[in-house]
């Protein structure tokens, strides 16, 4: 069973609005925010651009689409 969070309508509403441009669900978009501000928390010397690209990593991973890196 999924818990029930109460939120500010402010976040929701700029969760709407991000959720929309960035093609996701209200509760996506959400989670998302969640993971970047985890992965913030946990890494804080981590730009935000290196952190969307180790989660796109991460997710590309998951989803079986990964290759060997050869070197040089």
């Amino acid at each position: 069973m999924t818990p029930t969070i109460q939120m500010s309508e402010k976040l929701i509403r700029e969760a709407k609005l991000f959720s929309v441009v960035d093609n996701r669900s209200l509760t996506d978009q959400i989670e998302h925010w969640a993971r970047i501000g985890k992965c913030v928390e946990e890494n804080p010397d981590l730009t935000y651009k290196l952190i969307k690209e180790i989660l796109m990593g991460m997710q590309e991973l998951d989803q079986g689409e990964s290759s060997e890196y050869i070197l040089g």
